[in-house]
C-alpha cells in the first residue's frame, strides 16, 4: 500500500492559509488525487470549514478536530480523526492548524502507531503576509518563528497590495524572529514564492507539492496550549455592512480593546450571509450563499466590557 502524504499549511492569524488551501486543494484534485482537509483549531467553531465547503464532494472531504479542551484531548482528538481519514481512501491529506498550533505536535503524531504504517511527511508551507507587521509581540514573534523554522517553503501573501520594499521587510522581519529564537535558519528569496496568486501556475502549485519540510533546532519559549490568545465569540449579531465596517475598524484602532488580530465570521442579510474576514491590515466583507451566524475576535489582552460596547448594535 503506498503511503498518504500529508502536508501541513501553517501560518499567522489573518495571513490566508484558507484561501491558500482552497486553490491549493483544487489543484490537487485537478490532478486526479482525492484530497482529504483537516481543519484543526482549538476553538469550538470553525468558520473556516465554511470557507472551503465548496471544495468538498467525491474527490475532496472537509473534517474538523475541535478544540475547547486541554492538550492532550485535543492531540487524541487530532490522532482519531488522522486514523479515520488514513481509511477512506485519501492520496493527500492537508492540514490546516489554527494559528496558535504548535508544529511540534504535527511531527510527533505522524510518527505514532497506527499513523505511522499509513502517512508520510509531505511538504510544510508557511504563508506570510507581505506586509508583516513589524511590531509583533514576543509571542506572535515566536509563534510564526516556530512556523517558518520547519517549512519547506514560505508563500506571501497579499503580494499584490505589496512593493518590494515591504517583502524586503518582511523577510528580515522572518529571520529576526528566528534569530530570537536562537534557530540557525535564515530565511532567503530562493525560499520564498512572492508573486499573486492570481498568478500561480502548475509549476508554482507542484513546487509547493514537493517543496518538503526543514528540520531546524530552536528554543522554545511558550507553552503548547497557546493560552496566551483569547478568543470571544459573538451569535446572532445583526448589523448592516456600514456599521460592521465602523465595528470592526474601532475594534483594531481602539488600545482600550486589547490588542485585536484577527476578526471573521457571518452576518445574516435577508436570505443571504454577510462573510466579514479583517486583519489590521485589511477588512473584507462579501456576500456569501451560506454562512454560519457567528463573529469571532480573536487577540491578545483583551477587554471583553469595552469589546461588547463595541459589539453592541
Amino acid at each position: 500500500m503506498s503511503m498518504i502524504k500529508v502536508d501541513l499549511i501553517t501560518g499567522f492569524l489573518g495571513s490566508g492559509k484558507t484561501t491558500f488551501i482552497k486553490m491549493y486543494a483544487k489543484h490537487l484534485i485537478d490532478s486526479g488525487l482525492k484530497v482529504g482537509i483537516l481543519e484543526n483549531d482549538y476553538g469550538a467553531v470553525n468558520v473556516d470549514m465554511m470557507l472551503l465547503k465548496e471544495l468538498e464532494g467525491d474527490n475532496c472531504g472537509l473534517e474538523m478536530v475541535a478544540g475547547a479542551c486541554d492538550a492532550d484531548c485535543h492531540r487524541r482528538r487530532f490522532k482519531t480523526k488522522l486514523i479515520a481519514l488514513g481509511m477512506s481512501g485519501y492520496d493527500r491529506i492537508i492540514i490546516e492548524p489554527s494559528g496558535i498550533f504548535d508544529i511540534d505536535e504535527f511531527f510527533d503524531v505522524l510518527h505514532e502507531s497506527p499513523l505511522d504504517r499509513w502517512y508520510e511527511q509531505g511538504s510544510v508551507i508557511a504563508v506570510v503576509d507581505a506586509r508583516l507587521e513589524d511590531e509583533l509581540s514576543e509571542n506572535s514573534s515566536y509563534l510564526l518563528a516556530s512556523q517558518i523554522a520547519m517549512s519547506g517553503l514560505v508563500v506571501l501573501s497579499k503580494t499584490q497590495l505589496a512593493d518590494k520594499k515591504d517583502i524586503t521587510n518582511t523577510i528580515g522581519r522572518l529571520n529576526a524572529a528566528l534569530e530570537n529564537v536562537k534557530c540557525p535558519r535564515k530565511i532567503t528569496s530562493s525560499e520564498i514564492i512572492a508573486k499573486p496568486w492570481s498568478k500561480f501556475d502548475d509549476c508554482d502549485f507542484e513546487r509547493v507539492k514537493n517543496c518538503g519540510c526543514r528540520a531546524e533546532s530552536f528554543v522554545k519559549l511558550l507553552s503548547e496550549s497557546g493560552e496566551f490568545y483569547q478568543t470571544l465569540y459573538y451569535l446572532d449579531v445583526r448589523a448592516d455592512e456600514n456599521s460592521l465596517k465602523n465595528a470592526v475598524k474601532n475594534l483594531f484602532e481602539d488600545k482600550n480593546c486589547g490588542s485585536v488580530f484577527r476578526v471573521k465570521g457571518f452576518v445574516r442579510k435577508g436570505e443571504k450571509w454577510i462573510e466579514l474576514n479583517a486583519t489590521r491590515s485589511e477588512l473584507t466583507i462579501r456576500e456569501s450563499d451560506c454562512g454560519q451566524d457567528i463573529v469571532i475576535i480573536i487577540g491578545e489582552s483583551l477587554n471583553k466590557d469595552n469589546i461588547e460596547r463595541i459589539m453592541s448594535f
